[in-house]
């Protein structure tokens, strides 16, 4: 956390048009009706040099809240869960919150590592070796897609928030899942017929899936 040079009237994330993280907090904003300000970092002329005044990594997902400033997905995702606690995100008791950190935490390092692989490695062997990483990460744990309909949840939570943009870029990441990962592709067509999902989209990912 820091404090923003320039307090601002209104809520603000600064995001970009394809970050997969910021999607996530647009997500949880969505999710909570949340009025705020969007500036994209890569649409937006001198964006990039107003975000280093309040983040020091000059990073997306940037949330610029009044006098606060906020710069680490899942730090915005649970300060925002706090912030406007309907509808709830996370488990109120602390031995199921630490579940779901803890899920969060596989998430980010079981598939997010292997979406950076293949959208940052300047190696085609490092791509594909990441592409048949993850899907065969998103296969093998697809049994626990099926048992409820939000991951291991009757209720939608942070946890889905974080795993939907991953699975929404699945195309242009050149991953087609296999049979037996059917119940993936239903958890995710859940996940896209939500209200908030949709709202949460910028037209760069509306694009992802339109061909």
């Amino acid at each position: 956390m820091a404090v923003a040079p320039n307090k601002r009237s209104v809520m603000t994330l600064y995001t970009m048009q394809t970050c997969a993280y910021s999607h996530r907090v647009r997500l949880v904003l969505a999710e909570k009706g949340v009025t705020f300000e969007t500036i994209d970092v890569d649409l937006t002329p001198n964006a990039r040099e107003e975000l280093a005044e309040y983040n020091p990594y000059n990073s997306t997902p940037t949330l610029v809240d009044r006098d606060l400033t906020i710069y680490q997905p899942e730090v915005i995702a649970e300060y925002l869960d706090e912030r406007f606690p309907h509808p709830p995100l996370m488990p109120v008791y602390p031995v199921a919150r630490a579940r779901s950190r803890l899920m969060i935490y596989r998430v980010n390092r079981d598939l997010f590592t292997h979406m950076n692989y293949i959208l940052n490695s300047e190696k085609e062997s490092e791509k594909t070796n990441a592409q048949h990483d993850l899907k065969a990460s998103l296969t093998s744990i697809a049994p626990m897609f099926a048992e409820m309909p939000y991951f291991m949840s009757e209720e939608f939570s942070l946890i889905d928030c974080c795993i939907a943009p991953l699975l929404w870029r699945l195309i242009v990441l050149g991953i087609e899942l296999p049979n037996q990962a059917k119940p993936v592709l239903d958890y995710a067509a859940r996940l896209f017929e939500r209200p908030a999902f949709q709202a949460s989209l910028t037209t760069a990912e509306r694009a992802m899936r339109s061909t």
